[in-house]
């Protein structure tokens, strides 16, 4: 999902210097596939440039010995991409640019590596990238797109920059579930490289099923770190982007939404802001709603899971209060009961301490009390409702 690049996000001298960025840099990333394709393209995005960002190389190819954030490749793999026939493409400022489709075959749960050379850098420091990737990628100087391993000053970093979305050509027995989500979905509290967030191991969950239909499920994990409902922050808030990263999006044919633990915990801790954010959040879910149902998706609610501190203790995690504890459960069960979202995944009935219902289970604590660590991930993965996606595999009516 792209965001705009927070200034401790960018990258280190010598690769942002000031008022530019990434010249005669060569960036090499890795993302986690989640369909099988023999064609595919990539989505470059500058949604977030003051600037154009001009790309003067683009190449696809397979990690060395298929690893995530590696900085080696098999070269025997690479594929050049263009641009409207063009190996290079200046991408104005908040524009975006698609590939050429290129012949190339990948499989659900494996990595492509994508390297991008900017000769003459972007200008300015307002720059799109996706800070949360729990990816380790890697920039260097001069054009070695193509190079088996980058060489020189090489820098790393747990970011990705400029790249959006792998679209792949598939047939209709495949589907997209598009869930819009913050730092949890994000991965935050999982390990780098790892692919851990939660939606991957329900992707591998799914892929491992034996079932045909779940096997056929990609995901598109819409999430960003202090992702807001209602406001912007970390990225633009989710009402704003939903045409974005869901309506727009090829393929998608279920939408899920497991957001709001941010819209209530930055409001303050009185009786009356959090009466007030409380009654906001529950009407954006159902504008949410409504949008995705006049586009025939079904929409799917997560319950916000517990981030409060032993006592409420502040100190420990800022959001902690007693009464953001009673906004939390009254949103809850407006998802659980309300009779809007078509389905709900009770994330809070599998992660929360039943002896503490506002804290996380010890076991599944990252350590903040907001984060779950892997082995919650792994629960929450685990204790999904897949059924929900047989349930609703023709769509539903539009005046839904």
């Amino acid at each position: 999902m792209p965001q705009l690049t927070e200034p401790a996000n960018l990258p280190n001298p010598p690769f942002n210097t000031t008022g530019l960025v990434f010249a005669n840099t060569t960036l090499r990333q890795t993302i986690h596939v989640t369909a099988p394709s023999s064609r595919i393209r990539l989505r470059i995005s500058n949604a977030f440039g003051t600037t154009s960002l001009p790309i003067t190389a683009a190449t696809i190819a397979r990690p060395a010995n298929g690893a995530p954030g590696t900085s080696a490749i098999d070269t025997s793999s690479v594929k050049t991409l263009t641009f409207s026939g063009s190996p290079s493409f200046t991408i104005p400022n908040g524009a975006l640019v698609v590939s050429d489709p290129i012949d190339f075959d990948i499989k659900a749960q494996t990595e492509l590596t994508i390297s991008l050379f900017l000769q003459s850098g972007q200008v300015g420091n307002d720059i799109t990238s996706h800070p949360g990737s729990r990816t380790t990628s890697f920039m260097t100087f001069g054009n070695q797109v193509s190079a088996a391993n980058l060489t020189g000053q090489v820098q790393s970093v747990a970011h990705w920059y400029f790249i959006s979305t792998l679209d792949a050509w598939v047939p209709t027995s495949i589907s997209t579930v598009a869930i819009v989500g913050d730092s949890i979905t994000d991965g935050r509290g999982s390990d780098t490289d790892r692919n851990n967030r939660w939606p991957d191991l329900l992707l591998a969950r799914l892929q491992s099923s034996g079932d045909a239909f779940l096997k056929n499920l990609a995901f598109a994990n819409q999430a960003a770190g202090g992702n807001r409902i209602l406001a912007d922050g970390l990225g633009p808030n989710a009402i704003g982007r939903f045409d974005r990263d869901v309506l727009s999006q090829p393929g998608v044919r279920f939408s899920m939404i497991f957001e709001g633990v941010n819209d209530i915990g930055v409001a303050a801790a009185t009786t009356a802001d959090q009466q007030a954010i409380g009654d906001t959040v529950i009407a954006a879910y159902k504008q949410l709603i409504l949008r995705a149902h006049a586009a025939g998706l079904p929409m799917f609610g997560a319950t916000i899971t517990p981030f409060s501190a032993p006592g409420f203790n502040a100190s420990i995690q800022p959001y902690s209060s007693a009464v953001r504890e009673a906004t939390r459960q009254r949103v809850n069960d407006f998802i659980r009961s309300g009779g809007w979202f078509d389905a709900v995944a009770d994330f809070d009935a599998v992660v929360r301490d039943p002896a503490a219902p506002s804290q996380l289970k010890a076991e599944f604590n990252s350590g903040d009390f907001l984060h779950p660590n892997v082995a919650g991930y792994t629960a929450i993965a685990n204790a999904f409702p897949v059924k929900i996606f047989k349930d609703f595999a023709d769509g539903v009516d539009g005046w839904a």
